[in-house]
């Protein structure tokens, strides 16, 4: 299980980018549409994912994992599952409540890898 990311919601995301990117001088990584941005933060390989799709979803880290399905198999007890595991580009992807009501996120990126591992060019 690694951290992969700090998932923060907001209702602007220009103003966001503004803080972020250009006054706290993080770096854009990548873009998805008009509504998600990731910036690496410095000194770590972990991303800020800024997103405006539900700004009032909860701030939640984001695990990746080898198999959400073998994840979520084996979650410990105390894991409530807020949404259940679910296909999204390039994998899966499930939400917990850990026994404090603070939320995460964990996914996998299982398709991408079967897809290189079909295209002969295995996983890293």
């Amino acid at each position: 299980m690694k951290l992969e990311f700090l998932f923060v919601p907001t209702s602007d995301l220009k103003a966001s980018l503004g803080l972020y990117r250009d006054s706290l001088g993080f770096t854009e990584r990548w873009r998805e549409g008009d509504t998600t941005v990731a910036l690496g933060l410095p000194g770590t390989d972990t991303q800020l994912m800024l997103d405006a799709h539900d700004p009032a979803a909860p701030v939640a880290p984001v695990f990746v994992v080898d198999s959400l399905d073998a994840f979520h198999a084996a979650r410990p007890e105390t894991l409530t599952v807020v949404e259940a595991p679910a296909e999204i580009p390039g994998g899966f992807k499930a939400a917990y409540q850990d026994p404090g009501g603070a939320t995460i996120i964990v996914m996998d990126q299982s398709a991408d890898q079967s897809a290189g591992q079909s295209a002969g060019q295995g996983t890293p």
